[in-house]
């Protein structure tokens, strides 16, 4: 599963690390086009700016600034036709119980570092000029829980590609030659129902999962439930994205969530993973995890590669 790439992408293939920043804004629509577009092409020359200026006075932080464009944002800014193949609008995902929702986003950051206030002054100086044309409509703090896992105790993204195989599966190659060195990111906003979930026995929750609890080792496909997580949302070694999630919460309001964040070459891939979580496979075998997982989010960006990041840059 390994290719050769000899663009340059967005960071989307590094790993989760220690602190991150996720922020979706839309844009005004009461601010003058002129200006939109100008602020816009000072966010994308910050970006690279960022992403320099931290390798060289951090190479050891993992520090890195990833922003993704909404299909809405791209037509108002007037960026080049014909649109990557695979942007649009995010439709949402409705099963007959579980529904992954739909909503607005027209640019997105994904900022990373291990040090905490490396991460807050990239997000603070992003902020700085995008709140002159849009409003933000997300703002997620994602930590990393010990070894990695989910806020609901089990490991999270034991199934994600390693070495090459990162870009293979989150880097746009020949499938669109205008759009190389791209990626589609989807993201959503969970929240867990942490009572309910702490009240099952550890067994059970394994069950939901499809891996124990305790050492990340996956249920043998004659004992793992048709309707667990890894069951549903895994959907073949040909068929990966990159993931990035993190947990996030407040503690003292018990609300506690997921940011589930992903990269990928194709978006029919996540669409056929949510497929198989909400609808179910067969229709009706949904995603168990779902019963004690709301989403509150779902939208879809492309990330451009650092070509054309820094050709919108002016």
């Amino acid at each position: 599963m390994k290719k050769e790439n000899n663009v340059r992408s967005q960071n989307v293939t590094d790993y989760p690390n220690d602190n991150t920043y996720f922020l979706v804004w839309d844009l005004r629509k009461e601010v003058d086009i002129v200006k939109i577009k100008t602020v816009f092409s000072q966010v994308c020359a910050l970006v690279i700016n960022l992403n320099n200026s931290a390798l060289d006075r951090f190479p050891d932080a993992k520090a890195s600034c990833v922003m993704g464009i909404g299909y809405e944002a791209w037509l108002t800014l007037g960026l080049p036709k014909p649109l990557p193949k695979e942007l649009k609008n995010f439709v949402a995902v409705k099963g007959e119980k579980h529904t992954a929702v739909s909503t607005p986003g027209d640019l997105h950051f994904h900022i990373r570092a291990d040090k905490k206030s490396l991460a807050y002054d990239m997000s603070s100086v992003i902020s700085g000029l995008m709140k002159g044309i849009a409003v933000c409509t997300v703002e997620v703090h994602g930590f990393r829980y010990w070894d990695s896992r989910s806020i609901l105790g089990f490991v999270d993204g034991t199934e994600n590609p390693h070495g090459a195989d990162r870009a293979f599966f989150a880097v746009i190659d020949e499938q669109d030659p205008a759009y190389k060195g791209g990626s589609y990111l989807f993201v959503q906003k969970y929240i867990h129902d942490l009572d309910a979930w702490k009240s099952l026995p550890v067994h059970e929750q394994e069950k939901i999962i499809g891996r124990s609890r305790d050492n990340d080792i996956e249920m043998a496909d004659d004992v793992k439930p048709k309707n667990s997580h890894i069951a549903l949302a895994n959907i073949g070694d040909d068929l990966k994205v990159v993931r990035d999630n993190m947990p996030f919460g407040n503690v003292s309001s018990n609300e506690m969530g997921t940011y589930f964040i992903c990269y990928a070459s194709t978006f029919a891939t996540v669409e056929k993973m949510l497929t198989n979580m909400f609808i179910g496979d067969p229709p009706g075998n949904y995603d168990r995890i779902l019963d004690f997982s709301t989403p509150q989010t779902g939208s879809l960006f492309f990330v451009p590669g650092l070509d054309m990041l820094d050709e919108f840059s002016g």
